[in-house]
């Protein structure tokens, strides 16, 4: 019990994270120059190299416009007018009718999930509004964390995405072949598409070579079952391995975007996100096809989901274990390793429990994503790890892998009208969760803190507490000991009229 608090009490501090904090900019305590075009300049650069990190992180346009506005307000310019798009961040700001406007632009060339640069920034954020630094410190501690390599070595990070295609074999149904099968092609396609990364091939066909490494394991072990006197569900490899790849993509960014009114951010981010499962189909497709041409063809999948008490605990600590090492793989930090297990458990949990009163997994997804953003904002907001980590962590063992596959191979059979209701059925899951994650967010930010954690500004307000006086084990006091010094007697005084 004592372990288990203290592990609460690290992840729900009183520190909320800035991500988290949608308010106005205080007053700074020592605003620039605005005059002066060069520290102007690099005010600036400051801010849109901030919301660089965040939208490169897969942050909503909206959180991150708020997030350089923010920067550039503590520093003095107030006036700001922050156009965010899908990889560009324009920022001008207004000092004064005699003066012209300072404007800068910012282009993100990279999509990168790695959270410890994520999390380090929304640190720098925090203390540029609490410690006012100069804007070339804040500039030289922000080139420094976006220059640093990674917390892990990459091959951590490969062997944390394997299993975690593992842990999601294991949540789907499969047994120990299963999850060492999925663990080992999902382990080929890290490393396969890490090399093609660095030949410049685009990440469609990245893709693309992920989606047939995912197949064809599952199909050799089939067709070869009886020589090797095994029983493999060979669905069940492929929908694994078809979940990591889907757990790269955008889906709660472009969702988020869509309803909180970036429209242009959210179509393009979509498209992305359309494009890119739409290579991990063009692979899956063309390895099925290639099977059936050779004479082996793959059972259809009669999944049928269990809801019974027995299974939930497996199926929990699964999920709990699909988050911890998606976040592992995207380099977070150790304490949202924790909060990022707990959300996954939290999301199976809920899911699971939903799925036994009969609502259907569309339902069942948006509920279970609902309250992981719920508790991840609780988490995240008094702790220092951005929402963003505990909402995807949370929500990727529910990513619909299973129902893709079965669209796409009812489709391949000619069976359309199960195909496409099997796809319909995958992006209505996507979109629940995605949307359930955007109210759960929302739900925590609009939460009353309680009276004990409220705070005025970022300043804790000094709080007197009456103890019990300790027995003295030596000799009596001698009056040296006892003097009481002013500062102590004019907060006894004070403690007293209240």
């Amino acid at each position: 019990m004592n372990v288990l608090s203290a592990v609460l009490g690290k992840l729900v501090l009183d520190r909320r994270a800035t991500v988290d904090a949608v308010t106005e900019a205080p007053a700074p305590l020592q605003p620039i120059d605005l005059t002066d075009d060069a520290t102007v300049a690099e005010a600036l650069d400051v801010a849109v190299r901030v919301g660089e990190v965040l939208l490169a992180a897969g942050t909503g346009a909206i959180d991150t416009s708020d997030q350089v506005q923010f920067v550039a307000a503590t520093y003095g310019l107030a006036r700001c007018d922050v156009d965010v798009t899908y990889n560009s961040i324009v920022l001008s700001a207004h000092r004064g009718p005699t003066m012209p406007p300072a404007s800068t632009m910012r282009i993100v060339h990279y999509r990168s999930m790695d959270f410890t640069r994520l999390a380090a920034v929304d640190r720098l954020t925090r203390r540029i509004r609490r410690d006012a630094i100069s804007p070339a410190q804040a500039r030289e501690e922000l080139l420094a964390i976006t220059s640093a390599p990674h917390p892990y070595h990459r091959w951590v990070a490969t062997l944390a995405w394997s299993a975690m295609a593992a842990s999601i074999a294991v949540l789907l149904g499969g047994g120990l072949l299963v999850a060492a099968v999925a663990f080992a092609s999902t382990l080929v396609i890290d490393r396969v598409n890490r090399y093609l990364n660095g030949l410049g091939l685009p990440f469609f066909f990245q893709h693309l070579v992920g989606g047939i490494i995912a197949t064809a394991p599952a199909i050799t072990l089939y067709a070869f079952r009886e020589q090797l006197g095994i029983s493999v569900s060979p669905g069940l490899i492929i929908a694994a391995g078809v979940t990591v790849l889907l757990s790269g993509l955008s889906l709660v960014g472009s969702v988020q975007d869509a309803i909180t009114g970036a429209p242009i951010t959210a179509s393009a981010r979509f498209f992305e996100l359309v494009m890119m499962t739409g290579g991990i189909i063009a692979g899956v497709a063309t390895t099925l096809r290639i099977a059936a041409v050779l004479g082996s063809d793959l059972p259809v999948i009669n999944y049928v989901v269990t809801t019974g008490l027995t299974q939930l605990p497996s199926k929990v600590a699964a999920g709990a274990a699909a988050s911890l090492f998606f976040a592992l793989a995207c380099y977070a930090e150790r304490r949202a390793l924790t909060a990022a297990a707990l959300g996954g458990a939290v999301g199976a949990l809920v899911y699971q429990l939903a799925l036994g009163l009969s609502v259907g997994p569309i339902i069942a997804s948006a509920t279970a994503a609902t309250v992981v953003g719920f508790a991840g904002g609780l988490m995240a907001r008094r702790a220092y790890t951005p929402p963003l980590v505990v909402a995807v962590a949370g929500i990727t063992p529910l990513l619909p892998g299973l129902a893709l596959y079965r669209g796409l191979y009812a489709i391949l059979q000619t069976e359309l009208l199960v195909g496409l209701t099997a796809l319909f059925a995958a992006f209505g899951i996507g979109c629940g969760l995605a949307a359930g994650v955007t109210l759960g967010e929302w739900m925590a930010r609009t939460a009353r803190y309680p009276r004990s954690m409220r705070r005025a500004g970022a300043l804790r307000r000094p709080a007197l507490r009456r103890a019990r006086p300790r027995r003295a084990r030596t000799a009596s006091p001698t009056p040296e000991t006892t003097k009481v010094t002013p500062r102590v007697a004019r907060l006894r005084r004070d403690f007293r009229r209240s």
